[in-house]
């Protein structure tokens, strides 16, 4: 049964040895290396993230409708002429005497601006200009008349200090604030993301470290081991369990190693907008995983959640935006009354060089003043069904944005525990491995001097690494609770020393 175990153990450190080789030898020699600080990829990150990108559109759709908006106040040139033609047969008249026929042919012209100002004032300046001539019974006539002349409409009640225009300005100003929080957010999120990712990847990075470490313990115990069976202090049991320990410790690097090149894809993914640009790239961090000092302050922390979360913010200005329009739903419910007004000069003669002399002169000048009213008889139920509907609407966004500030203040507070426990579990975890190598350490110097057995030697060797990754660990997890606080405090753009300006 032993020598059986023996074959098995034997046959397993053929195979591992075997693929060690073959991992190897197959790894490709055609990488670069590319060495990347936890900064530089945040930057590269804020220049090629896919999904900053998409992003960065939103502010620029949004400013685009803003400038549409404003068209509304842009002036209207028009300008237009029309040609018309009529006959009339003749007949007989009540003395039974006949009468011709007329025939009437006329030209008339319009140009003008018309356009609207910010009071709701729309400003109509034009003239006109028109000839008719032809064959009447009394013989041939012709004459034309022109005038010049502004035209005034102003509402004082309805549309008076806010109309469509003006709402459709002042909204699409607080969805252009909107869609630039969302930028920011984004931006936050992708941040965050390459963080944890890289701090994900230094962990990857060091657990090779420390399983290399591992293995090299397992191989000079094997040596060790195999001198000792061959001068006779130990059996050859111990030296098969040192070398299912080296099987062990390949296996487990072959595994770090994959990970690392998980870990290496998904930061590739989070830095590019052509993933083909990184191929034959490895990834080299240079940061280091390490512990500091941070007062954690609830309060603060709060604090800094409530005034800068992203989708906080976007609620308020959304409220903001929901306030505008019930503003103008308000004004809706008001009868349309209207002040207008015309001035302006006319001139006639029987040519059109006359008339326009007759308008230049200015002594014949027409004006008109006066008030339009308009009263819906059922007593406008639509614009007032429509106010009451958004005025429960902006209810209930308030509503929603106390159920937001309290969720945030339970994430807030989960983040700071959690940040809390893994700074406690940072050193708990040092203090474990710092035991774990004194103990090793006094169990080789015993086994050198042969009083313990190669087993015990194995598994303080294993207790080790697995307190080494233990460290790291809980190490990489207190950088992410870090930065996962900050998430949620609305601060990391702050404390990465990034400002952002949509573009």
């Amino acid at each position: 049964m032993l020598g059986q175990t023996f074959k098995r153990i034997s046959r397993l450190a053929l195979a591992v040895s075997f693929a060690w080789c073959v991992v190897t030898h197959a790894a490709p020699t055609n990488t670069l290396p590319r060495k990347l600080s936890l900064p530089d990829c945040i930057q590269i990150a804020l220049e090629h993230n896919l999904d900053v990108k998409v992003a960065r559109f939103g502010p620029e759709i949004a400013g685009q409708f803003v400038s549409a908006a404003y068209g509304a106040y842009e002036p209207t040139f028009e300008a237009g002429g029309i040609h018309s033609y009529s006959t009339s047969p003749g007949g007989i008249d009540e003395q039974n005497r006949p009468y011709p026929g007329t025939t009437t042919e006329g030209e008339a012209y319009r140009a003008g601006i018309v356009g609207l100002l910010p009071t709701g004032l729309r400003v109509d300046l034009g003239a006109n200009l028109s000839t008719r001539n032809g064959l009447s019974p009394s013989g041939p006539f012709e004459n034309a008349d022109g005038s010049a002349s502004i035209q005034l409409r102003q509402p004082i009640l309805r549309n008076f200090w806010i109309d469509n225009t003006r709402l459709m300005i002042q909204v699409r100003k607080k969805q252009l604030q909107i869609s630039e929080l969302a930028l920011r957010g984004q931006i936050m999120n992708v941040v965050t993301a390459v963080q944890l990712a890289y701090y994900d990847m230094l962990l990857a990075q060091e657990r090779i470290k420390v399983q290399e470490q591992a293995l090299q313990l397992a191989e000079r115990l094997v040596k060790e081991s195999k001198r000792r069976v061959e001068v006779g202090t130990v059996a050859r049991l111990d030296e098969k369990q040192a070398e299912s320990q080296v099987s062990a410790r390949q296996s487990d690097l072959f595994g770090a190693k994959g990970a690392f090149a998980l870990q290496e894809y998904q930061l590739k993914d989070l830095l590019s907008d052509n993933f083909g640009d990184w191929d034959g790239i490895r990834i080299q961090p240079t940061e280091t995983l390490s512990i500091s000092t941070n007062e954690l302050n609830l309060h603060e922390s709060w604090g800094h959640g409530l005034a800068q979360r992203p989708e906080l913010l976007q609620l308020k200005v959304d409220l903001e935006r929901q306030g505008v329009v019930l503003k103008y739903m308000r004004n809706q419910i008001f009868p349309q009354l209207d002040l207008v007004g015309s001035y302006g000069q006319v001139g006639a003669d029987q040519v059109y060089r006359g008339a326009l002399d007759g308008i230049r002169k200015g002594d014949s000048p027409f004006y008109t003043f006066g008030a339009v009213l308009s009263i819906p008889i059922g007593g406008n139920r639509s614009a007032r069904s429509t106010y009451r509907a958004n005025k429960a609407e902006l209810n209930q966004s308030l509503a929603r944005l106390k159920r937001l500030e309290q969720d945030i203040m339970v994430e807030i507070g989960i983040a700071v525990e959690q940040a809390r426990t893994r700074f406690a579990q940072v050193d708990a975890t040092k203090q474990s491995r710092l035991f774990a190598e004194a103990a090793l350490a006094a169990e080789q110097k015993k086994l050198d001097n042969g009083r313990t057995t190669s087993f015990v030697v194995l598994q303080l060797q294993r207790d080790l690494t697995t307190a080494q990754l233990s460290e790291l660990a809980a190490l990489t997890e207190y950088n992410k609770a870090l930065a996962q606080l900050a998430l949620r405090e609305g601060t990391t753009l702050e404390k990465n020393r990034l400002s952002i300006e949509p573009k």
